[in-house]
């Protein structure tokens, strides 16, 4: 083990420097897909929880409007 990261540790060290600045694009193309990917689990959360309100309260205010218009 200790073998093959000393094997990737002097293949980094060998990269040229295109190869570098490659490396540190993909890594902040991958850092801003998570960012995105996590604000639409946060988008869909908030969503999911409005609609789940907007249910309760029709739920819980047409019975009992109902129960008013009927009762006078």
């Amino acid at each position: 083990m200790a073998q093959k990261n000393k094997q990737s540790n002097k293949q980094i060290k060998n990269l040229t420097r295109a190869e570098k600045a490659e490396r540190v694009k993909a890594a902040q193309e991958r850092e801003r897909r998570e960012r995105e990917r996590r604000a639409r689990g946060e988008r869909t959360k908030k969503i999911f929880t409005v609609v789940v309100c907007v249910i309760l309260i029709l739920a819980l205010g047409i019975p009992t409007m109902a129960l008013t218009v009927l009762s006078q």
